[in-house]
């Protein structure tokens, strides 16, 4: 079992930047992947980026250049980093860990004011 606590979500001016971060405990060795996704009310939920057990990185197209993610293995937590924050950028964000099966954290809200 991998349990998962995110934090650093909030509210922020359009422009601002936030750091999410992911604290990962219980069976925690051999976690593969890990990563972020969101979800805007009425909208699916969409992958935000996600990085490799071996340190390579995916983004969504909406995110390149702006939001940068990252595993500190030694405190055992993921972090995501976001700049030049848009209004559409409003969603729950929900971290993940795959370790034979997907493991989720409970979600924290950011919100972009325009």
């Amino acid at each position: 079992q991998v349990e998962l606590v995110e934090s650093g979500g909030g509210l922020v001016q359009a422009g601002g930047s936030l750091r999410l971060s992911c604290a990962a405990s219980g069976s925690i060795f051999n976690i593969d992947s890990m990563g972020w996704y969101r979800q805007a009310p009425g909208k699916q939920r969409q992958l935000v980026a996600r990085i490799h057990g071996g340190g390579s990185t995916n983004y969504a197209d909406s995110v390149k250049g702006r939001f940068t993610i990252s595993r500190d293995n030694a405190k055992n937590t993921l972090y995501l980093q976001m700049n030049s924050l848009k209004p559409e950028d409003t969603a729950v964000y929900y971290c993940y860990a795959v370790r034979s099966t997907v493991y989720w954290g409970q979600g924290t809200q950011v919100t972009v004011s325009s």
